[in-house]
């Protein structure tokens, strides 16, 4: 009895080192995970003929791509931007702007009225003067 008192605690003692007891054998053990633990499990792992058919299916499309593009670069030039609607949004964005600023735009003077605390509207920048304005 004394023999399976004491091979108990060197059993536990060589567990608590990280050695092997027969209650923890290596090989039972879990596997490292594998790439098909990472996908969703509606996504099976695609072949390699599969994966060489997506890549060359996106090349096709790129240089499809390409192609429409130097064919008709019209559809892809840039909307000009009208630089008065530009310059109000940059103002209305401004968050140094305080009570009493004055700022100038192409339409005249202007005093900013509004708080800090609340977002900008064109209502709070009145015309310096009024009679100027068109």
């Amino acid at each position: 009895m004394l023999f399976g008192a004491l091979g108990g605690a060197v059993m536990t003692i060589a567990g608590g080192l990280g050695l092997a007891t027969p209650s923890q054998c290596f090989a039972q053990t879990e596997p490292e995970p594998s790439v098909n633990d990472y996908l969703p499990p509606s996504e099976p792992e695609v072949s390699r003929d599969e994966w060489r058919q997506r890549i060359e299916d996106a090349r096709r499309r790129a240089k499809e791509a390409s192609r429409e593009r130097r064919e008709h670069p019209e559809l892809y030039k840039p909307v000009p931007e009208d630089p008065d609607l530009v310059a109000t949004e940059r103002l209305l964005r401004d968050d140094s702007l305080q009570r009493g600023d004055i700022v100038t735009t192409k339409k005249g003077m202007f005093v900013y009225q509004g708080r800090s605390d609340q977002p900008r509207r064109d209502q709070d920048f009145v015309p310096v003067n009024p009679k100027s304005v068109r």
